[in-house]
């Protein structure tokens, strides 16, 4: 599956050079309009990034998320700063498809755990950003500002007996930078954890990035900045996903 995706801060679309706020690029784009036709172009499912949120929960941008799930007519996932079953119930009685859930899985798998059990595990997608070094992916945190001594696999071993069933990997070193996905991570992962849905995100900037992640292993691809500056167009990366 092909997941466009739009990071939002106060209602406008950006994206950040990986993941710093000072390096933020505005887009005029109108991200209602980007999601229907992002629908109508054949995507099955969107992907937020509420970065206000992710600063400040108390900032989330919940007027605009309603709006973006009422107009949209495909499930919608997001996430940000996700830190207590509030947060959670908020997301998913405005209408969200699945909350995604970053840092708070890495520092308090116990919660997490509690929300597969409680809301449903299908209503969650672990987002898990990673460093990679000597070839182990340790899990970064709080907005990628520190990196755990938790490995992927150790944070993963919290979660997959709680029917975790949607998992989103970003290499942070590729994200933003068009320069590839980490295919070899995610072949690893693919080869590991086949019951997954293994989402990869990060350095995806060509056809042949998407065809090459997808034969690496991974069921679906979030796609952001190539998107936004044209690189190949929705259609054209729905076309290569179908026939890599």
């Amino acid at each position: 599956m092909i997941i466009p995706a739009l990071d939002l801060s106060g209602g406008q679309v950006v994206r950040l050079r990986q993941g710093d706020y000072a390096q933020k690029t505005v887009f005029d784009i109108d991200p209602v309009q980007r999601v229907v036709q992002s629908a109508k172009a054949g995507a099955e499912l969107i992907h937020l990034v509420d970065l206000d949120g992710a600063k400040d929960p108390q900032q989330r941008q919940r007027a605009l998320i309603a709006t973006l799930v009422k107009a949209c007519p495909i499930p919608l996932q997001t996430g940000g700063g996700i830190r207590s079953a509030f947060d959670v119930e908020n997301l998913l009685e405005l209408g969200v498809a699945r909350v995604v859930i970053g840092s708070t899985a890495v520092t308090h798998p116990e919660l997490v755990r509690g929300w597969l059990q409680k809301f449903g595990p299908e209503h969650f997608t672990l987002a898990l950003d990673v460093r990679v070094q000597d070839g182990k992916a340790f899990v970064a945190t709080h907005g990628w500002v520190k990196t755990s001594g938790t490995t992927l696999e150790e944070v993963l071993q919290h979660f997959i007996p709680f029917g975790v069933a949607h998992l989103l990997v970003t290499d942070i070193s590729k994200d933003g930078m068009l320069q590839g996905a980490n295919n070899s991570l995610y072949a690893r992962l693919a080869k590991a954890y086949p019951q997954l849905e293994l989402i990869a995100s990060g350095g995806i900037s060509s056809l042949d990035d998407i065809r090459a992640v997808k034969q690496a292993g991974a069921t679906s691809v979030v796609l952001g900045r190539a998107l936004l500056e044209g690189r190949f167009t929705l259609e054209e990366a729905l076309a290569c996903w179908q026939n890599a």
